[in-house]
């Protein structure tokens, strides 16, 4: 099943629709208790290091598997979708079949000009939280066991 590209409207709708589903939020922790999608949880893709500077999050896809059943359905997002895609394609390297990444994230899809052509959860107008308790990376880590 290839990866399903849906804008955060749709994607709210396939969450509401579905509650097995699961918002995995795969920004910085700083990013997601800056405020993230109501009933995401947080584990970052990559770390950022300084302007531009990205690392992988090396225990990624370990906390994913230890924390999420390959057969649930994700809806995985980021700022803009970039680094939400990437996560998506970890995923389905591993076995994780039903997966939609969110075109626009969080923040919103710029083009090279700086403009906005996908909305983003905040400025769609959809559910947004800043609590973080047991969906904040450090919480889904412990679950895991690391």
């Amino acid at each position: 099943m290839p990866i399903q590209q849906l804008e955060p409207p749709k994607a709210h709708e396939v969450l509401t629709s579905n509650p097995e589903a699961l918002y995995l939020d795969v920004r910085t922790e700083a990013e997601f208790a800056g405020g993230h999608p109501t009933g995401a949880v947080n584990v970052p893709v990559v770390f950022i290091k300084g302007p531009g500077q990205m690392e992988p999050n090396p225990e990624f896809l370990a906390i994913v598997e230890k924390t999420v059943p390959k057969g649930r359905k994700l809806v995985v997002g980021c700022l803009s979708g970039g680094r939400s895609q990437r996560a998506c394609e970890i995923l389905e390297q591993a076995g994780y079949a039903d997966l939609t990444n969110v075109r626009g994230g969080f923040g919103g899809a710029r083009d090279g000009s700086g403009t906005v052509v996908v909305a983003g959860w905040r400025d769609a107008g959809l559910p947004v939280s800043t609590e973080t308790g047991d969906a904040a990376y450090v919480a889904i880590r412990r679950k895991a066991g690391l």
